[in-house]
């Protein structure tokens, strides 16, 4: 069978070459670069503990334990009094640490990149090809022709193809997929420095803080990686205010003289050192600057944009080339990571043993939810996190005091609705099993990391099982002080050993000592990557055959209608654009009416344009922050979506867009569904006035993914 495809080599699509090669996956990435990472400190990736998990398992533990930073706490500040502090546990061998108290990954993108290129280049299954352009795409029933320009330019076939080629896919354009959303939700002045701070391997949020005005809207986070080397952030006004080097300069002085003289240790206190170096600028009146070193430094442009389809036939989309988000803390790798997690064992089983539709297809539909869960819930939270008034928070959140700043800190360790790990409740892998007992885990949820006991009498943690096949974890307390030949062949080991043998798809056996929530002999079925399918009590045989044969996509008869609209003959459309092949010409209830959440739903064929990209929107499109020359860029360029440093581009297809004026580019609240950087310039996502985006009646943003 042919190889898959992967377009694409930055890190969902070398993590997704990666874990499906230990499937025994052929793979071929296709690199458009000349495979060289360039050296960015200010581009950062923080990964929460799923995610860090898997990419440890991919080989790259090491460089994650190197290069990356587990801060010990996370403050959060506002003016000068600390609202919050949140001590994180030790990633402890034995796993006794609760999942939310251990803190996220913080390392440099570039040696995440390079870390899988290593593990990749050891791969005897994998072939990267750098220099190589995709210039066209075909399908047919037995698998995917690509075409390449460059010096390897040529054909190549593959079993099935996956476009992980960023923002302005290549993949996705050849596909004619839409790719609607806001863009410029958010703008951040990034900087790396190496200096010395008060509160010394503790990431901190700062709001309102005095010495940038105080005001609603005003934030700064200071996060540290290795090495004495911390990557702050300041939240920009909305708009076109270019961030110019002395500004930047200027930002930072102002943050590192209040945050010395006047540390958050003090603002608690706690007493703190105080700063020395050179006079402060601007707001400092005289006090003093640390010294520090700059080493980077950056604009980062935060786009909202959801892709229609993540699968056209034997074609798929992954990471930022199937969605763009990244405000409140939430880390657009991270869900990148999570899709290749998804994809991997679905297109391993495809490729070895066939796959249904239904597996296929569960791919978008689990995926594609859970980010659009994500962007509707950080769009409904934005204006109430921004604006300041705390009248309207208190109507969408009665009898909260600090509900602005816990919704801020969950988004940042991921937790809550802008953060937490996706819940499958409703996908079309479900099994026909339910009303087995219950534990702390929901179906559909990411598992907890506990440590268990393999079949070879080891002891590991659970996560570092997943990625191969379905896991059977048997809770039985007391087996710890037991030796290993007497445990396995006593109780009900016999007859889950031959249950689990049984199965239609490879499975393995873990024995715990206890799971959060569960009796004695309760029996989990893991999916492998890593969310609970069900709860057994005690060995089920039938019951565990029935869910392996869900898993796989076998028992539902290959078609399903599903509530994120991604089904076979579905004819109803949800409010983020996802529409079933039956439901064109449907009414598009646009986002953005009553001022409902906007921007992830496009007027599609035969619709009356309410949604965005319909008749008569005109909209200036994705354009990246940088003007042109880069007057927008400080240092040595942007960071993250919208790097190209263009302001302007091709014209709209609707309306004007040259000589606009520029009030009606910030009030226009639906987007044509461009790519980023493409057209249009960086303050076409603000929005000064007009209705909010928010819709208190219609959703919220405390509904789960599956709501």
């Amino acid at each position: 069978m042919d190889p898959v495809i992967v377009v694409g080599a930055g890190p969902v699509g070398l993590s997704l070459s990666l874990a499906l090669t230990r499937l025994g996956v052929p793979c071929v990435v296709l690199d458009e670069s000349n495979g060289q990472e360039d050296t960015r400190p200010a581009r950062t990736a923080v990964l929460r503990q799923d995610t860090a998990a898997f990419v440890g398992r991919l080989g790259c533990a090491d460089t994650l334990d190197s290069a990356g930073t587990r801060w010990t706490a996370w403050r959060t500040m506002r003016r000068r009094r600390l609202v919050e502090r949140v001590a994180f546990a030790p990633q402890s061998p034995d796993g006794t640490a609760a999942p939310a108290a251990v803190s996220p990954v913080h390392l440099p993108q570039h040696a995440l990149t390079r870390a899988l290129r290593a593990a990749l280049a050891d791969e005897k299954l994998a072939e990267v090809v750098t220099g190589s352009r995709l210039a066209a795409l075909e399908q047919d029933e037995h698998g995917v022709s690509a075409q390449t320009r460059g010096p390897n330019g040529t054909w190549w076939r593959g079993s099935y193809l996956i476009g992980c080629d960023g923002p302005r896919s290549t993949v996705r354009k050849l596909l004619d997929v839409r790719f609607p959303g806001r863009t410029a939700v958010e703008r951040h002045a990034v900087a790396a420095l190496r200096c010395e701070l008060p509160w010394p391997g503790e990431a901190l949020l700062h709001r309102s803080p005095p010495r940038h005005g105080g005001g609603p809207g005003n934030e700064v986070s200071a996060r540290p990686l290795a090495d004495g080397v911390w990557r702050l952030d300041w939240l920009l006004p909305p708009g076109r205010e270019l961030v110019t080097p002395d500004a930047l300069v200027a930002r930072i002085r102002d943050s590192l003289a209040g945050w010395t003289t006047e540390s958050p240790a003090d603002a608690a206190g706690e007493g703190g050192p105080d700063g020395g170096g050179a006079p402060a600028r601007g707001r400092g009146h005289g006090r003093l600057v640390p010294p520090y070193d700059l080493l980077d430094t950056g604009v980062h442009t935060v786009h909202h944009r959801l892709a229609r389809r993540w699968r056209q036939g034997r074609a798929f989309l992954a990471g930022d080339a199937a969605h763009l988000l990244g405000a409140l803390g939430t880390q657009g790798l991270d869900e990148g990571l999570r899709d290749a997690e998804n994809l991997a064992w679905k297109l391993g089983l495809a490729w070895h043993h066939g796959a249904s539709e239904v597996l296929l297809d569960s791919y978008q539909a689990e995926r594609r939810g859970a980010v659009a869960a994500r962007l509707r819930a950080a769009d409904q939270a934005l204006p109430l996190l921004r604006d300041g008034r705390s009248a309207r928070w208190r109507t969408m959140l009665p009898g909260t005091v600090r509900g602005r700043s816990t919704l801020l800190t969950d988004g940042h360790l991921g937790r809550g609705p802008l953060g937490a790990p996706p819940v499958y409740a409703r996908t079309p892998l479900a099994p026909p099993v339910t009303g087995g007992p219950v534990v702390e885990t929901l179906p559909g949820a990411a598992v907890t990391d506990v440590p268990v006991t393999a079949s070879d009498g080891s002891v590991v943690r659970l996560h570092d099982r997943l990625g191969r096949g379905l896991l059977a974890v048997l809770v039985a307390p007391g087996t710890g002080v037991w030796d290993r030949r007497h445990w396995q062949s006593a109780g009900l080991m016999p007859r889950l050993s031959d249950a689990v043998e049984a199965l239609p798809m490879a499975a393995e056996i873990l024995v715990t000592e206890a799971y959060p929530g569960a009796a004695a002999h309760t029996v989990l079925l893991v999916r492998p990557d890593g969310h609970l399918i069900t709860t057994l009590s005690g060995v089920r045989p039938a019951e565990m055959a029935a869910c392996a044969d869900a898993v796989r996509g076998r028992a539902q008869g290959g078609e399903y209608d599903d509530e994120y609209g991604s089904g076979h003959g579905n004819e109803h459309s949800n409010e983020y654009g996802q529409e079933a092949v039956a439901g064109q010409g449907r009414r598009a209830e646009g986002s953005g009416e009553a001022g409902g959440s906007v921007g992830y739903r496009d007027g599609g064929a035969g619709e009356d344009g309410v949604g965005a990209g319909g008749a008569g929107v005109d909209r200036a499109g994705a354009g990246g922050a940088g003007a042109a020359g880069g007057a927008d860029s400080v240092g040595s360029g942007e960071v993250g979506p919208g790097d190209a440093g263009v302001r302007g581009g091709r014209p709209g297809e609707a309306g004007p867009r040259e000589g606009g004026s520029e009030e009606t580019g910030r009030r226009e609240d639906r987007l044509r569904d461009t790519d980023p950087g493409e057209s249009g310039s960086d303050e076409a996502g603000s929005k000064e006035d007009g209705p909010s985006a928010v819709d208190p009646v219609r959703t919220s943003m405390f509904h789960s993914e599956d709501d």
